[in-house]
């Protein structure tokens, strides 16, 4: 079977590390959950028949919601094609600054937001999504003369995978996206990381601090009593090691390129941490 692979660079992407999670997912489980899907990749790589997928980022969602959707999928897709003729440094601004008349950003169509998301994604300085506090992209233009928004192919594959599956797509709070799983269920929780000092998670306008790590342990706690399969990617700090105790902790290594000082990106250690 031929797989997809995440279609936007997504800070805490598991693509590189794909191998050494999945030698950590469970055998057999029924329903798969991940409440905080951004690229997919764990996604793509199992392609469960059953799942339900979830982020609190709204745009993201969207596209997700595009692809499967027949029509907006091909509206889509001309839309990207659109951005790609007409990039340039002057038109992206343009386009990145759309969400500031929020009136008019409402009524912008789906498949137009689809596809400034991922154009954004692209055209952007690293691959970085980042909101500031009134939910506006605010990440500069990377210099790059041309842009390829898309792998058809990729799309194309997704977008069947999508459609022949059953597939649930929400955007609300993990706690809801995890609220119907049951004993027997795989969950596989890649919140924005815990760190000792601060670390970028700037994902919504909300952001993700040590208070919604702290109910994210509790959650994940409720599922494993519950019977579920648990299964949650972090860095190894002083909180996490606290808030998971009471479980399995394996430490690997992981590359990261996402960061505005280049020195600081490589190598990093990070645990998956598991209740089986």
């Amino acid at each position: 079977m031929i797989k997809g692979k995440p279609f936007v660079k997504w800070a805490g992407g598991k693509r590189q590390i794909i191998d050494k999670l999945k030698m950590y997912v469970p055998d057999e489980y029924n329903t798969y959950y991940e409440p905080f899907i951004g690229g997919g990749a764990l996604l793509f790589e199992l392609s469960p028949k059953k799942a339900v997928i979830n982020d609190y980022n709204k745009e993201l969602i969207n596209v997700f919601n595009c692809i499967k959707d027949e029509t907006k999928f091909t509206k889509m897709y001309n839309e990207l094609n659109h951005h790609e003729a007409n990039h340039s440094e002057k038109y992206y601004y343009e386009i990145r600054n759309k969400d500031r008349d929020k009136n008019k950003f409402q009524r912008m169509p789906d498949y137009k937001r689809g596809a400034r998301t991922i154009y954004l994604n692209k055209a952007c300085f690293n691959g970085l999504y980042r909101v500031n506090s009134k939910n506006e992209f605010n990440v500069p233009f990377n210099g790059k003369l041309k842009v390829n928004t898309y792998d058809g192919q990729n799309l194309g594959i997704i977008h069947s995978y999508l459609n022949f599956n059953d597939i649930v797509i929400m955007n609300t709070d993990f706690e809801e996206a995890v609220s119907s799983a049951k004993r027997g269920d795989f969950i596989y929780f890649d919140p924005p990381y815990d760190s000792e000092t601060s670390i970028f998670n700037s994902y919504t306008e909300n952001g993700f601090g040590k208070e919604e790590q702290i109910r994210l342990a509790k959650v994940y706690k409720m599922l494993a009593d519950r019977g579920c399969y648990v299964m949650l990617s972090n860095h190894k700090t002083t909180l996490i090691k606290e808030l998971y105790k009471d479980y399995n902790f394996h430490v690997i290594e992981a590359k990261r390129n996402i960061n505005a000082n280049g020195k600081k990106r490589g190598k990093v250690e990070e645990v998956i941490i598991t209740n089986y």
